[in-house]
């Protein structure tokens, strides 16, 4: 093989490495922002329909998705855990990063704030499109 031909191959590697770096991050912000609003929707619910909503939910969404991990009611706590643990943060992030003008907080910064517990045993969002795909809603 020529050398252009290395060249080329080396740079497509190099690209191909960095689009699956650049999904990652995008998959990982969609599955953050994901169970940022189920925590938010759990502790805005749960004040109105009381504590035993996180139980019945865990109920309900294991029924619905057999096949997805992760809707245990330990696990649904930490969703709301995570919403109000970093809700008064994140905001202020927003608020302070749109005075310097620079967009949205980073997808880093998210997965940062993310409780590791919770990134391990919630579903993955290709387990969720697939269930969402297979099973009316």
């Amino acid at each position: 093989m020529n050398e252009a031909y290395k060249g080329w191959l080396i740079e497509l590697k190099s690209k191909i490495r960095s689009s699956q770096i650049k999904a990652s991050l995008a998959v990982n912000t969609v599955l953050i922002e994901f169970y940022w609003d189920l925590g938010h929707s759990i502790a805005e619910k749960e004040f109105i329909w009381g504590s035993k909503l996180i139980e019945t939910l865990s109920h309900e969404l294991k029924n619905k998705f057999p096949d997805i991990q992760g809707f245990s009611t330990t696990n649904l706590k930490y969703c709301k855990r995570f919403y109000q643990f970093y809700k008064l943060e994140i905001s202020q992030q927003l608020v302070d990063q749109s005075q310097n003008i620079e967009g949205n907080i980073s997808e880093y910064e998210l997965t940062k704030l993310f409780p590791e517990e919770l990134k391990s045993s919630l579903p993955s969002i290709e387990e969720i499109e697939n269930e969402l795909r297979n099973h009316d809603v």
